[in-house]
């Protein structure tokens, strides 16, 4: 029979909710807790822990907007705080504000993009198989409809640039080009709405989309780093972005 697990361990009074946080931090790095793990209902819970609901409830709060545990409404077995997989997703808003806090700079978020993308690109290259590369002729042709929206048009930059990243095979790379997209998300759209003809700027940016593909088709590597290189350049050092 598998061994029981620990029980939780009682918290003094000093800081607990933050004491509480350690200990589910502590569960999941243990592999104790994994993605759907549910936690205990809240009544047990601060019972097991000896802490008051209002400073689980804190704890929960405080993970919960990391993105570490979704809180779900009702009762049941699906109901109740349970581990997420998605903590990824509330880090573009944490990096988002560091942003307007100053913490980074909007070149620094601009330089890391480019690195990031510039070995996706060298890696899709040999890795992409067809289907991926139909995927993304797919995108760019949906991004030539001429009745998009702005919103849309976003969406599909953004999604184009993605499946490239999983066209490399690296989950991590992945996941942090996501976030630095999340974070200039809004930033990206309010900078289209104040064009007089956004769909005149998009232009160049379709063609350099098509050239990046098409050398990603080809195998050819490094030349699809360096186009979309000077594709980001092209676009964040015009003034468009800023």
């Amino acid at each position: 029979m598998p061994e029981a697990a620990p029980a939780w361990s009682s918290v003094t009074k000093s800081r607990t909710y933050q004491q509480v946080v350690e200990q589910i931090r502590e569960r999941i790095l243990d592999g104790r807790l994994g993605p759907g793990s549910h936690l205990p209902n809240e009544r047990e819970f601060a019972q097991q822990l000896g802490c008051s609901r209002t400073s689980l409830r804190e704890a929960l709060r405080i993970l919960e907007s990391q993105g570490i545990i979704d809180i779900r409404v009702g009762g049941g077995p699906d109901g109740g705080a349970v581990v997420t997989s998605a903590a990824r997703s509330s880090m573009g808003g944490v990096l988002e504000l560091q942003l307007a806090l100053g913490q980074y700079s909007y070149d620094e978020i601009i330089e890391t993009r480019i690195a990031l993308e510039s070995w996706s690109c060298l890696r899709a290259a040999s890795s992409a198989d067809r289907q991926s590369i139909g995927q993304l002729e797919e995108i760019l042709t949906a991004m030539e409809d001429p009745e998009i929206d702005v919103r849309e048009f976003n969406r599909l930059d953004v999604e184009f640039h993605a499946l490239i990243a999983r066209s490399a095979n690296n989950a991590l790379t992945q996941d942090f080009m996501s976030i630095i997209r999340d974070a200039i998300h809004s930033q990206m759209i309010e900078a289209y709405n104040a064009l007089p003809d956004w769909r005149g700027r998009v232009v160049p940016v379709k063609s350099e989309h098509r050239a990046i593909l098409e050398a990603i088709a080809n195998h050819e590597g490094q030349r699809a780093s360096e186009l979309v290189i000077a594709h980001i350049n092209d676009f964040f050092r015009s003034g468009v972005a800023e």
